[in-house]
């Protein structure tokens, strides 16, 4: 039997999500606390590894098992062993077909900015922080030029793994609200670093230190050293991600028995 879950943390004390040898991750907690519920060893793929300090509201997971337990059962009993920072939001039994990674269409990334000119005591490592001022619309214009089918090579890590740096960027949109900027971005997939180095670029033009169609101009270069420094992990969130005819993210539905 192949089950999906849904899954909320904070990653401001984890090493990322993927499991590291002598370090703290999401994943070999998650793992711990399924093993637990389900009395033998489990591993899980997930949608996209998050890297440290990088927090999510909708990463979704795969797992196989034979153990029998009610949704209820996986969701609440796997979050009794999980801490405090890590919570299981929906499950849901999937076909053989689903895969958490490849049968993903489209990823949803939040990456949100306090700005003003003190720091916040309450949102820090919660929101990245931004003392100087930043213009929300002249940001909003730069990220224009990033919709599209690209080569994201000038927003790509130099330790990225992926085969291409081609990704098909649907969305971005960026807003202010009060303190706030809040910039929502979209993509089939993306590569490692790019939405923090595509934040990196967007803040600089923010700033006022170049113009929107200077993104355009980093894009076309794909070369990373032409872009602006990474943006820092805290302000990012995976939001969502996309299954076409997969109800994944659903609340719990207590009359259906794994």
């Amino acid at each position: 039997m192949k089950i999906a879950l849904t899954l909320e943390y904070d990653g401001t004390h984890y090493f990322g999500w993927q499991s590291q040898p002598d370090r703290n991750s999401v994943q070999a907690e998650v793992e711990k606390a399924l093993s637990a519920v389900a009395d033998a060893p489990l591993r899980v793929i997930c949608a996209g590894r998050t890297d440290t300090g990088v927090h999510a509201l909708g990463q979704v997971l795969h797992f196989e098992t034979s153990a029998k337990r009610k949704p209820i059962a996986w969701v609440l009993g796997v979050n009794t062993h999980l801490p405090n920072d890590i919570s299981i939001r929906s499950m849901r039994v999937v076909d053989e077909a689903f895969h958490a990674r490849y049968s993903a269409t489209q990823r949803h990334y939040q990456y949100i900015i306090y700005n003003r000119p003190t720091r916040s005591a309450l949102w820090d490592k919660r929101m990245a922080w931004a003392c100087r001022p930043l213009d929300a619309e002249a940001m909003h214009a730069a990220g224009q030029y990033l919709v599209g089918e690209h080569d994201f090579s000038a927003f790509r890590a130099s330790g990225c793994q992926a085969k291409t740096p081609i990704r098909q960027l649907s969305h971005l949109s960026v807003k202010r609200q009060g303190p706030m900027i809040v910039v929502d971005i979209s993509a089939n997939a993306f590569l490692h670093h790019m939405v923090r180095n595509i934040m990196g670029v967007l803040m600089h033009i923010g700033r006022g230190e170049a113009p929107a169609a200077w993104a355009g101009e980093v894009l076309a270069s794909c070369d990373r050293t032409q872009a602006a420094n990474t943006a820092p992990a805290c302000g990012l969130y995976l939001v969502k991600v996309d299954y076409p005819g997969y109800n994944i993210s659903s609340t719990i539905d207590e009359d259906e028995t794994p």
